[in-house]
């Protein structure tokens, strides 16, 4: 099944501060913070995108053509912490919400997952993209929520593109990034998969 995924919100902020960057860096002077805050935000993405997950709370809406023929949708980026709204485009083009007491939220999954209820069935939607609207808020909450091994991560990377700001060359190959970096968020990663379906 066809599906989308789009951040609503973006987080309020990132889970390293740029003074905590800059005592990772041992930089004083106020002269880099603006480029150190920006790395901070790239190093953050780069983080999320490989363990698949979201680190300081933001909201996202899912889109699916229709509702899966299972019993189970998860919700991509987790940790999920609440579920906001359900809605969908019905047969006749009208716009409805999901009444709750047709599902549970399961925010100790991950992913997390919207979970149909014994007797209940989605309704039927129109054969249109994007029938199906969930908008969710995931993440671990406050920076200070944010596991140390991640933090750790992103300060790793931060000071890898502060001494390679330009692609550098050793031998035949490119600078890659610190292996430290994998084997801090490989045991954490979140494996691809389909929210309507199995993992992919």
């Amino acid at each position: 099944m066809a599906w989308a995924l789009v951040q609503v919100t973006a987080p309020a902020e990132e889970p390293v501060s740029v003074p905590e960057a800059k005592l990772h860096l041992r930089v004083d002077g106020d002269q880099e913070d603006q480029w150190i805050a920006s790395v901070i935000a790239v190093a953050r993405e780069h983080a999320e995108t490989m363990l698949g997950r979201s680190l300081v709370e933001r909201t996202w809406r899912l889109s699916l053509d229709r509702f899966p023929p299972g019993r189970v949708i998860r919700l991509p980026r987790p940790p999920l912490q609440a579920v906001t709204s359900v809605t969908y485009t019905a047969p006749d083009g009208s716009q409805h919400v999901l009444d709750e007491a047709l599902y549970d939220v399961d925010t100790a999954s991950e992913p997390g997952r919207i979970v149909l209820r014994p007797g209940a069935s989605w309704p039927e939607t129109a054969n249109k993209p994007g029938a199906v609207q969930i908008v969710y808020a995931a993440g671990y909450g406050a920076a200070a929520n944010v596991p140390e091994a991640f933090k750790h991560a992103i300060l790793l990377l931060v000071g890898h593109w502060y001494e390679h700001r330009e692609q550098v060359v050793v031998g035949s190959n490119a600078a890659t990034l610190p292996f430290a970096v994998e084997a801090l968020l490989r045991p954490h990663r979140i494996f691809a998969f389909d929210p309507a379906g199995e993992a992919v």
